[in-house]
């Protein structure tokens, strides 16, 4: 187990996803953090980035789920997420929404600099790769779009996977594909997303591992609820619950 550069002081932002359907990925991060040694809080205030209002194009409720979220976060040291949307939202997003307020977007770039999302914050900043985890059985790892184009992190997430002991890790076809979520996109264009997913789950399913894990949720939900509907035993797990 890796001993991490230094504590900070961590504010965790929970995410609507895993507030609401998937509290034990927040558990999770918290433990790993923990036990890495930061000093954790959960603001309990906190709400949404925004951004299902920004995609959908409404962009002054956006603005004021954003302003609340900056109130919120304000002074922390570091802020973690376990999604890479949530943090392109706060990093890019935030930028847009706020293109016309030069205080405003003052705020929100301080905060873009201290926002980081979970493998991110442990190999760049904490330089941490062995968390000390052991899982017994195959997988493959699913490139969040988010995650990998917005923010560009691919190779943190496998850094962390290569050093959990007796995890074999197999290639999956069409890795770096969308999984056909989207946010709002699955819901206003079903048919293109059910075919994106459908081709995602061949993938997985032809891989023969015994587990799809990502580092969004958004990609999980999606994923998780196509294998349960194909009744697939295939394991569905965030990079921090493995």
């Amino acid at each position: 187990m890796d001993t991490p550069r230094r504590q900070m002081q961590v504010s965790f932002f929970i995410t609507c996803l895993v507030d609401t359907f998937f509290p034990q990925i927040g558990e999770a991060v918290v433990t790993i953090l923990e036990r890495l040694g930061q000093d954790v809080t959960v603001p309990a205030g906190q709400t949404c980035c925004g951004q299902p209002a920004y995609n959908a194009g409404h962009w002054e409720e956006a603005r004021q789920v954003a302003r609340y979220f900056l109130d919120v976060f304000a002074g922390a040291e570091a802020i973690i997420a376990p999604s890479g949307s949530c943090v392109q939202m706060v990093k890019e997003g935030y930028r847009d929404l706020f293109a016309d307020e030069p205080e405003t977007l003052r705020r929100a770039e301080v905060i873009a600099q201290h926002t980081y999302e979970f493998s991110q914050f442990l190999v760049d900043v904490l330089q941490v790769q062995d968390v000390g985890a052991t899982y017994h059985g195959s997988i493959v790892y699913h490139d969040s779009c988010h995650l990998l184009r917005g923010l560009g992190v691919s190779e943190q997430p496998r850094r962390l996977l290569r050093h959990i002991k007796g995890l074999e890790e197999r290639e999956l076809v069409g890795h770096d594909e969308c999984c056909g979520f989207g946010g709002v996109f699955s819901i206003k264009m079903p048919e293109i997303s059910g075919a994106m997913l459908e081709r995602k789950l061949k993938n997985i399913l032809n891989s023969g591992a015994g587990a799809i894990v990502a580092a969004d949720t958004g990609c999980l939900m999606q994923i998780g609820g196509g294998l349960r509907k194909q009744g697939s035993r295939v394991k569905v797990l965030h990079l921090a619950q493995l």
